[in-house]
């Protein structure tokens, strides 16, 4: 069953490859790879003219929030993909998101209302009517593997080959872009309900790998969308 409200602490940490095969290695035992394996994820950021969204975000505010469309390897309009609404507030990350498809996101941003119902519904609206200059902005692709702990709340991603891209602001494309890191290097996300398992504190210090703030959008923004735009 999909998962569409989701309340919990994120930390990202930057891996280089030596880091990132010692963490797989002492995985094994501790959590399992979702059934998916290394997936393609895409996604759609949107925000006004003036990139208010993505400028807010990167003067570390103790709240934000962001709007993306999301999909799982390369849409089609007929394909689902997920809107999600992502807020942070004191280190606690909320997600909201719906099923869809692309032209229904289309309607929606153009104006339409009635296309979804329910709370989350609401709160997207809600969201794009207070910001009403809504569009697609930058195109975010990673191939991501999944991590679960078997009985217990803990999910890790490993991201390879994080890149963007500023043109061809489709889901339906390619899944091409930018890379957004040196050769080799990943990011890894921890999310956890309450605390980070001692195990995994513990792996983390023995591989020298430390917390980073990173955010690929973020990363895009200050690469390109800066000097091309100069802001």
């Amino acid at each position: 069953m999909a998962i569409n409200v989701m309340q919990r602490y994120e930390m990202k940490y930057l891996l280089s490859d030596r880091q990132t095969d010692f963490l797989r290695e002492r995985l094994e035992g501790n959590m399992q790879a979702d059934g998916y394996g290394k997936t393609s994820i895409a996604s759609l950021y949107y925000d006004t003219e003036n990139y208010r969204l993505i400028r807010a975000s990167e003067e570390k505010p103790p709240f934000k929030e962001k709007i993306r469309l999301r999909s799982y390897g390369l849409a089609t309009d007929a394909s689902p993909v997920f809107l999600e609404l992502k807020r942070k507030a004191f280190g606690v990350v909320y997600k909201r998101r719906i099923e869809t498809t692309i032209p229904q996101v289309e309607r929606f941003f153009s104006g339409e209302d009635g296309l979804f119902d329910g709370q989350i519904s609401r709160e997207i609206t809600t969201f794009r009517d207070y910001y009403k200059t809504l569009a697609p902005s930058c195109l975010i692709i990673y191939d991501r593997t999944a991590y679960f702990e078997p009985d217990g709340d803990l999910r890790l991603t490993i991201d390879e080959n994080p890149r963007f891209r500023t043109d061809h602001l489709t889901l339906t494309k390619s899944m091409d872009g930018i890379s957004l890191l040196r050769p080799g290097w990943t990011v890894l996300e921890v999310k956890v309900q309450e605390a980070m398992p001692l195990w995994l504190a513990e792996t983390l210090s023995q591989g020298g790998i430390m917390k980073a703030s990173f955010s690929k959008y973020g990363e895009a923004f200050r690469r390109q969308l800066l000097a091309v735009q100069n802001y």
